[in-house]
């Protein structure tokens, strides 16, 4: 048995450090266990400028005054994005990528795309640039059920993107169904898939155990265990296409806990810890190091982390709640005694 395992310093390819003062409570964590990530742009307002995006990353390194973590940002979509400035961001080192969210598919998304086709100059100019498009893969046609609304998101949008753009880089994200792994495999080697530890370890039960979980409740949601285990088979199978993306995505228990809770499961504090844990039990603790360390940056054309980080395995007990802004967050699989524990540099 495998008692400490170390691997290349990971990155986090799609998370949600809010802003103001639960950015400075929530950053550390994420700066703790990852190097690099790509930092979501669904403020309020949402990150549509370089000006905007420049002031953004100012924010989260002032939130980091100790760390040598690098934020990467993106553009937040919207109708008739203008193609200059996503040229003019990417190309000056700002953005990383652009972010579609379908109006009001999530959290802080009313300012998302309603109409694809506006999109076709930018997703051109994206293509021809480089630029990856990061995608929230769901349909909000109420008539949909939400257990479906990404396999109904790759039928009605996502195969026609990637058709009427085959060199555009796509990363599907947090994807949660068996229909999206068999698109990813099935698409060439610009699209490529992020994966959640909370998808790979909570399937649609996990909201309904003896009454109503809120701080389950996340978009996309959790889905059946048929794909659970399809997701999770694709995670740790050491294919290229699919990398570590926590979508850590802190809420106020108030905000959780209401009659309209907020979607959104904060991972960040123990997410090492739950890959591990995933990955230890298929038997590809191997691959992990791939997953976490070097396929994100290989896709995004960035070079690999220098330094190492250690996990190892101790019984971790995960708190109840964490303090945050004045107030408290739960993190996932609060209470529980996780088998890992990350250690830091090796």
């Amino acid at each position: 048995m495998m008692n400490r395992l170390v691997i290349r310093r990971p990155d986090d390819w799609h998370v949600h450090l809010r802003d103001g003062a639960m950015l400075e409570a929530v950053a550390p964590w994420t700066a703790r266990q990852f190097a690099r990530a790509i930092v979501m742009p669904n403020l309020v307002p949402p990150v549509i400028s370089v000006a905007a995006a420049e002031a953004y990353r100012t924010r989260i390194l002032a939130a980091l005054p100790l760390s040598d973590f690098t934020p990467l940002m993106t553009c937040y979509l919207v109708d008739r994005a203008e193609p200059a400035e996503l040229v003019r961001g990417f190309e000056g080192n700002v953005w990383a990528a652009a972010k579609l969210y379908p109006a009001h598919a999530t959290t802080n998304s009313a300012h998302g795309v309603t109409d694809m086709r506006t999109l076709w100059p930018a997703l051109a100019a994206m293509e021809r640039i480089g630029m990856p498009l990061l995608v929230h893969g769901e349909v909000t046609d109420p008539d949909v059920d939400i257990f479906d609304r990404e396999a109904v998101f790759i039928d009605r949008v996502l195969a026609g993107v990637v058709r009427d753009f085959p060199a555009l880089k796509v990363v599907f994200e947090h994807i949660t169904t068996a229909e999206a792994v068999a698109f990813v495999e099935a698409a060439g080697p610009n699209v490529a898939a992020t994966v959640t530890p909370h998808h790979l370890i909570i399937n649609r039960n996990a909201l309904f155990a003896s009454g109503l979980r809120p701080h389950f409740y996340c978009l996309p949601v959790a889905k059946r265990e048929r794909h659970r285990l399809a997701v999770r088979k694709a995670a740790t199978s050491g294919s290229l296409k699919f990398f570590l993306g926590t979508d850590s995505a802190p809420h106020t228990v108030a905000a959780k806990e209401s009659s309209c809770g907020c979607a959104g499961i904060f991972n960040a504090p123990y997410a090492m810890e739950a890959y591990a844990a995933v990955f230890e039990e298929e038997g590809a603790l191997d691959r992990l190091e791939g997953f976490a360390s070097e396929h994100g940056p290989r896709f995004y054309g960035l070079p690999l982390n220098e330094g190492h980080v250690t996990l190892e395995r101790a019984k971790n007990e995960v708190p109840a709640s964490l303090a945050a802004a004045g107030t408290s967050v739960v993190p996932f699989q609060a209470g529980e005694t996780l088998r890992w524990r990350f250690a830091g540099p090796a």
